[in-house]
């Protein structure tokens, strides 16, 4: 599977972003989908998941109720709307599939890099203050 990350870009504190990761090659729908971020020299790191069938949904602490994660099945395709946003949220964020997901791994391992065999090229968010 081919993941396209789109909607990076430059918004000042507390503005709104919505990324967009497109699928191509095979349909995902049964893939758990998740958003990874990265800075310079750090490891890439949790952000939010969601299951196949969209009923399981965890969010790193950081972004928990700022951050909604959603995903259209008939599109091939998962968003991450990103709200009040923070200097610090700046990253170049990542889309990935879990194609082995069986929807019920739990949050310690759906927020693991290594659970997911598919990755985007990335987008970059940059939040000015």
């Amino acid at each position: 599977v081919q993941l396209q990350a789109s909607g990076g870009g430059l918004v000042q504190a507390g503005g709104s972003l919505r990324l967009s990761c497109q699928a191509s090659g095979r349909t995902v729908s049964g893939d758990a989908l998740a958003w990874f971020r990265q800075t310079a020299g750090d490891e890439r790191t949790f952000v939010a998941t969601i299951t196949g069938n969209g009923l399981t949904i965890y969010y790193a602490e950081s972004v928990e109720g700022r951050f909604t994660i959603s995903r259209n099945n008939a599109k091939n395709a998962v968003y991450l709307q990103m709200n009040n946003l923070k200097p610090e949220d700046t990253a170049i964020y990542y889309c990935a599939a879990d194609h082995h997901s069986i929807g019920w791994e739990g949050r310690r391992a759906l927020s693991s890099s290594g659970e997911y065999d598919s990755w985007g090229q990335g987008t970059l968010v940059t939040v000015s203050s």
